[in-house]
């Protein structure tokens, strides 16, 4: 074989093609710059919405650091294909964000958030509101960065997010990047109250489901207050082992599972609340989850606080679909690397953060408008639509990207370019919910 140099402009990313004319579609490009508090006064500097759209689509490509970043400036042809005349450096990337403070950070996002939710489609019943943290490992000493709990790595120092998406939808409704010395429920309902003011009405959520480490009287007195439904784990303290140990009734679903429930108020709690309990027999051919009780050898035992009055086996399987989240949230780390960026400063930290969230949201978006059949992990249409690979050239006045065929081509993906050109944008925001019918 022989070995040739060409001039011409070849890009692996051939297919991001389908992604630049969705996000001309839904108007991406207007919104972030009417948005973006950064301005630049010097006639030379890149444009921050372009600097800040190289980030995205860095990330897309599947950057891990912002060095990496500089990787696509070599790339013509994908400049072309996104109108840049010039890519920034990872450090102009990194400035953009360094830029970044509180007020900024909310300036920019809050919009950009209230202009994706406008779009997410309505649900007879409402969502469900998965509650979730997750740790951020961190090798340094950039602000916030604390030693807390780390499941992985004790003694650790990391940040510690805490993050609520709609399950249903795969949208990540709000998210706080927080110091690593934080519990789980640090300020939950200061954000739950953040992430309900983005919602025109309580109506969006059909109930809200945590694990224990959000099992606080504050968190329930709160949904109760806005008569919101709630599952939540309960943390066994020795007061609920005991209550549950002494459960007498028990209805079997089969011959490992069992339920029941029993009604509590403990301590420093100003009422009563229902509790279901799942008791799973133990085998030697699978893990059971829950933990063991000393009173009552052979079995485990998993225990909900709810307000819903369905029987306990349905809180239960409830309970059980919120597994999606750990599935967004180990996405979000393993295939758009938000674990990865990290400044000194925090709320730059932050802006990064929420722009991989941000683009979370427009890959789920972009599933529902190009007609995709079921959900598709961000690596997963990374490596069937994005990569793809493709010549820069022209005919006439006009420039061309030739997609290679033995990449799929644009047979491959012209079925998803008809589906983009049918999405219908909603003209307002407002959605015409169903009442909820309990549940």
């Amino acid at each position: 074989m022989i070995l040739r140099q060409t001039v011409r402009a070849v890009t692996p990313f051939g297919g991001l093609s389908v992604w630049v004319e969705f996000l001309g579609k839904i108007g991406y490009r207007q919104q972030v710059r009417e948005h973006m508090p950064v301005h630049l006064r010097s006639p030379n500097a890149i444009a921050p919405e372009e600097t800040f759209t190289a980030f995205l689509i860095s990330v897309l490509a599947g950057a891990r650091r912002f060095a990496h970043t500089g990787l696509l400036r070599a790339d013509g042809a994908l400049h072309a294909l996104l109108g840049m005349k010039r890519f920034p450096t990872d450090d102009t990337i990194r400035n953009l964000f360094k830029r970044f403070r509180q007020s900024l950070v909310v300036q920019f996002y809050e919009p950009l958030w209230a202009w994706q939710l406008a779009r997410v489609p309505k649900r007879g019943g409402g969502y469900s509101l998965d509650l979730d943290s997750t740790v951020f490992e961190r090798y340094g000493e950039q602000e916030g960065v604390k030693r807390g709990y780390n499941p992985r790595k004790h003694g650790r120092a990391s940040h510690h997010p805490l993050l609520a998406v709609l399950g249903e939808a795969s949208f990540i409704l709000h998210g706080w990047l927080r110091s690593g010395n934080t519990r789980s429920d640090s300020g939950v309902v200061e954000f739950l109250k953040e992430a309900m003011a983005k919602l025109e009405s309580r109506e969006w959520i059909r109930v809200v489901r945590a694990d224990s480490g959000f099992f606080a009287q504050e968190l329930l007195q709160y949904l109760e207050g806005l008569e919101l439904h709630y599952i939540v784990v309960a943390r066994l303290t020795k007061w609920l082992k005991r209550e549950a140990a002494r459960v007498q009734e028990w209805r079997a679903l089969d011959e490992t599972y069992a339920v029941g429930e029993f009604r509590l108020q403990l301590l420093g709690w100003d009422r009563e609340r229902r509790f279901v309990v799942v008791r799973e027999r133990l085998r030697e051919t699978k893990r059971s989850l829950g933990r063991k009780l000393l009173e009552v050898p052979g079995y485990t035992f998993r225990v909900f606080v709810t307000n819903r009055a369905e029987a306990p086996e349905e809180i239960w399987r409830d309970y059980n679909q919120r597994a999606c989240i750990e599935q967004r949230i180990e996405e979000l780390k393993s295939d758009l690397a938000a674990d990865d960026f990290c400044l000194r400063e925090f709320f730059a930290t932050e802006a990064a953060f929420l722009g991989i969230l941000m683009l979370f949201n427009l890959l789920g978006e972009f599933q529902r408008a190009s007609g995709m059949t079921g959900y598709r992990q961000p690596a997963t249409l990374r490596v069937q639509v994005f990569l793809c690979g493709a010549i820069l050239g022209r005919t006439g006045h006009h420039t061309v990207l030739h997609l290679s065929a033995a990449w799929g081509g644009l047979e491959q993906r012209n079925p998803l370019f008809d589906n983009l050109l049918q999405y219908q944008i909603p003209t307002s925001p407002k959605l015409d919910f169903q009442p909820l019918t309990g549940g």
